[in-house]
């Protein structure tokens, strides 16, 4: 009696334990950290993109609900068999071996499963292959272990992104193996292409907020894109074993106004693609000939035959010739 006591308390402890779980796992879920993971979180990290919403769609609304589905019916099948057909309850087995009704239904049943979520499937897996004009294109490169990107739309060389520092995550309040030195810089509300490749093994480009994930394989061009649809830091990670640093080495994208994001390519020495060349300065103005000015003739003065042609400039009146002195009379004889 004590012993199924015991055994009554442990189960209802862990009953209590397990209703708490949910509790905490709920509160969590009603504040999903945005950008990066959520301590404690049961449900996808939240989406900022088109990808990322027609995923969750598609996982929460579709796939979701059937696996549901198909577990409580499998768990009652179990539950009938274990209760209907043990030996105790069923002592003399049934003689049949075939059921044809019963076979033609589970093997049709789950084809007509797969080929509904498969409608979804295909669609989402369109979505990611049909890019958009590209607004930005950014080549990013897995190395052993950091990442270099490059912006050759925007004239922007290489720059190298490593893992910030311990010490500096927490003087800056961010978060410590996700934050970087040298993150990507994006605009908001603009088609973003990333081309990715692997410079030594296979690493792999993920930002889980975008719904992106793409191997990095040396020797091969990959793409995916996205489009960010609020300003903030989104957080990722190579999500391909690549050696004993894999840990660090992670991905942050920053999103930012339009302006503040041509800011940051002039820091970087690019060009704005499509940008206005700088306005020519006016040119001097012409200066009144001094010859005209002394003699009051205005610099804009017209031809009487052509008007549109400037009128000969009037010439200066020559100043008069000296005088001849007279001859002197010859001087009188004595």
């Amino acid at each position: 009696m004590k012993s199924s006591f015991q055994g009554w308390r442990a189960r209802a402890g862990g009953a209590l334990a397990g209703l708490s779980t949910a509790l905490m796992g709920a509160a969590a879920w009603a504040s999903d950290r945005l950008g990066e993971p959520t301590p404690g979180g049961i449900d996808l990290q939240p989406g900022v993109s088109p990808l990322r919403h027609e995923a969750i769609f598609f996982h929460n609304v579709i796939l979701l609900p059937i696996i549901t589905l198909i577990t409580i019916f499998v768990l009652i099948l179990l539950v009938i068999v274990m209760v209907r057909f043990n030996k105790r309850a069923n002592p003399v087995p049934a003689k049949f071996s075939h059921n044809t009704t019963l076979e033609v239904a589970w093997t049709l049943i789950p084809v007509l499963i797969l080929v509904f979520i498969s409608i979804f499937s295909f669609r989402l897996l369109f979505a990611y292959n049909d890019m958009p004009k590209p607004d930005v294109t950014i080549k990013a490169v897995g190395y052993q272990w950091y990442w270099g990107y490059e912006y050759p739309d925007h004239k922007i060389g290489e720059y190298v992104s490593n893992i910030l520092p311990e010490d500096k995550a927490k003087a800056q309040g961010v978060p410590f193996r996700l934050a970087v030195t040298d993150p990507i810089v994006v605009p908001v509300n603009k088609v973003v292409r990333v081309q990715v490749t692997g410079a030594d093994v296979i690493h792999a480009f993920a930002v889980p907020a975008f719904g992106i994930i793409t191997d990095a394989i040396p020797g091969r061009l990959n793409e995916t894109w996205f489009k960010a649809e609020k300003v903030g830091t989104y957080y990722g990670n190579c999500r391909e074993l690549c050696g004993v640093d894999h840990a660090f080495m992670p991905i942050a994208v920053k999103v930012v106004t339009q302006p503040e994001f041509d800011a940051w390519v002039a820091s970087k020495g690019g060009t704005v693609p499509g940008a206005a060349p700088a306005a020519a300065p006016p040119p001097a103005a012409a200066s009144v000939a001094p010859n005209a000015a002394a003699a009051g003739t205005p610099a804009a003065a017209t031809s009487p035959v052509n008007p549109a042609a400037p009128a000969p400039a009037t010439p200066e009146p020559k100043a008069p010739a000296a005088a001849t002195p007279a001859p002197k009379a010859p001087a009188a004889a004595n």
